[in-house]
């Protein structure tokens, strides 16, 4: 029997609402909510910018899944409550792609180059500018990349080696340059950051004394050579001394005449104010007897050495990180470059006992009647430094030992001018651990600018500490020799390719490095000593792994004998090795 009008409107709800009744099982303070995950991710709503997630192709699936493998969409974690079916398929709706097609290319077959050059500013995926060049693909599944942007009139110049795949490359673990011992006590951490903040302005420095000779520098090596006929680096044997500050005697002198409270060598002071740029680990030795510091160096330390490629951004492997040329181990780069510099000085001066510039005393540690060799051009300069604060009761003054290598009239005045004498040296601009470095045979004479803006991202410590000993010696020019391997598998027999002079103070500038920032950091090194308010021992160690130093307490006896005791690593446990 159908229903009435009447009876209808007798079954329609007593309330104002119309629908099916409201629920409080799926409200929070009256608006719907629906369950979710608290790791749950927002997706984009949107995104035109890559591939559609249902279309094969290049890329397709694989490229989809790479792209968002890290994201999850809002609501995934749990069943979700307002599932809709979508009413058309989504695949058949796609974005034209009206952009203009790449640079032509042109493959080599297998693992073939792509060759890709833009003019200036007009090629705007060749950002190298003019004559750009890159190279993409290698043989099978070794591919590597290169990168040479030269530059040009709208390119930033500069190489780039790796690039995102390198994002996870394991850290190296490098050695302690000193085994930590049981008996240490750590002092104090500091850390790179706080490093780089300090500053102390401080005077150019005073002249106490001078000992030694210099000789002239041959200026037929600042010409260019000519193609095929460089100069070979000879070995020439000269007595040359490298003395720690507390075995020096004119320093002992200068100390019991209370000339300064701190005594050191150019060598030590350098690697302590560019601490902050050094990668490998060093040591440094500190003695306080009474009032007086002297910053020493053990026999055999890093300090001596000459590192290559330190702060390169893929700087030289050792054998256990997968390095199977042996003469391209940091160890065996840094006793190349060593004994090249220590070559390289005797050869560029001209050894005549006519004319050869005297300094006020003779040699301190050269001693005839025992050495068979002759000496080296090398002159000492004792310098003392002001280091004092205005909240400071005593002065605090520095000495310094200080080193020259030649000298040489100056073209204009005629007057004498000091020079430091140092050697890069290239061992293969191939092989790893070069840093992107260019071929200094072909590039040196046309592009020198670029393979010394080059070498002072690859070797900033070592440049920066080259500079700070010829300021702090006031040296009017240094030298730069560029020496290079006869030929890469061998690292005995060198070419001189060029020397280049430089103002150290308008290269100290181009380095960006801040000789207050340097002292900042010695005056502070020098105040934690000094608070201890007792004699003793101390060693300040670079960390070989982290941007940091550790100030340790050691045993008066420590480093004075050969010790074979147990070691302790990073982690506290204990191993065997002696120093």
């Amino acid at each position: 029997m159908p229903m009435s009008l009447a009876d209808i409107v007798a079954a329609l709800p007593s309330d104002e609402a119309w629908g099916p009744p409201t629920t409080t099982d799926a409200l929070v303070e009256g608006v719907p909510y629906a369950p979710y995950s608290k790791g749950d991710k927002l997706g984009r709503m949107a995104d035109w910018t890559t591939e559609g997630k249902d279309r094969e192709g290049r890329g397709g699936r694989q490229q989809y899944n790479r792209n968002y493998r890290d994201q999850q969409v809002y609501g995934a974690g749990t069943s979700s409550l307002f599932a809709v079916q979508v009413a058309e398929d989504e695949s058949s709706f796609s974005v034209v792609d009206n952009t203009r097609a790449s640079t032509k290319t042109r493959g080599f077959g297998r693992g073939g180059a792509t060759f890709i050059r833009g003019r200036g500013r007009g090629a705007r995926d060749a950002r190298g500018g003019r004559g750009t060049f890159q190279r993409v693909g290698g043989r099978g599944a070794q591919q590597n990349q290169y990168y040479d942007n030269r530059g040009g009139r709208g390119g930033r110049g500069g190489r780039r080696f790796g690039g995102w795949k390198d994002y996870d490359k394991p850290q190296r673990n490098r050695d302690s340059s000193v085994n930590i011992k049981p008996d240490w006590q750590m002092l104090e951490e500091i850390d790179f950051n706080r490093l780089a903040k300090l500053n102390l302005e401080t005077s150019t420095g005073e002249d106490l004394d001078s000992y030694g000779f210099l000789y002239y520098y041959d200026r037929s090596y600042d010409k260019p050579p000519v193609k095929n006929t460089e100069r070979k680096l000879n070995v020439v044997d000269r007595a040359a001394y490298n003395v720690t500050t507390s075995q020096d005697p004119i320093i002992h002198e200068l100390a019991e005449k209370d000339e300064a409270t701190i005594f050191a060598t150019d060598n030590i002071l350098s690697m302590l104010m560019c601490a902050p740029r050094s990668v490998y680990s060093w040591d440094i030795v500190i003695t306080r007897t009474g009032n007086r510091i002297f910053l020493d160096k053990r026999d055999g330390s890093s300090l001596d050495m000459v590192s290559v490629n330190e702060n390169a951004a893929d700087a030289p492997l050792e054998a256990s990180e997968g390095n199977k040329d042996q003469i391209n181990f940091p160890g065996a780069l840094a006793l190349e470059a060593t004994f090249i510099n220590h070559n390289f000085v005797n050869q560029t001066v001209i050894e005549s006992e006519n004319s050869k510039f005297e300094m006020q005393h003779e040699n301190p540690f050269y001693n005839p009647s025992e050495e068979t060799e002759a000496l080296a051009s090398k002159a000492y300069k004792y310098r003392r430094f002001d280091l004092s604060l205005e909240k400071d009761e005593d002065p605090l003054h520095l000495i310094v030992r200080t080193e020259l290598d030649a000298v040489v009239k100056n073209n204009i005045s005629g007057e004498d001018q000091f020079l430091v004498i140092k050697a890069l040296n290239e061992f293969d601009h191939k092989a790893q651990g070069s840093g992107g470095a260019l071929d200094w045979r072909t590039k040196l004479t046309s592009q020198r600018g670029a393979v010394v803006a080059t070498e002072m991202k690859n070797n900033s410590c070592k440049l920066a500490r080259w500079t700070v000993q010829a300021i702090l010696g006031r040296a009017d020019v240094m030298k730069l020799g560029f020496v290079s391997r006869t030929t890469p598998k061998s690292n005995d027999r060198h070419v001189i390719l060029g020397v280049v002079g430089y103002d150290p103070r308008k290269f100290a500038e181009q380095m960006n490095l801040n000789l207050n920032n340097g002292w900042g950091i010695v005056r502070t090194i020098i105040d934690m000593i000094r608070s201890m308010n007792k004699d003793g021992k101390y060693v300040l160690v670079k960390d070989p792994n982290k941007n940091l130093l550790r100030l340790y307490e050691v045993p008066a006896g420590t480093f004075e004998e050969e010790d074979e005791g147990p070691a302790v690593t990073e982690d506290g446990t204990a191993e065997d090795g002696g120093e």
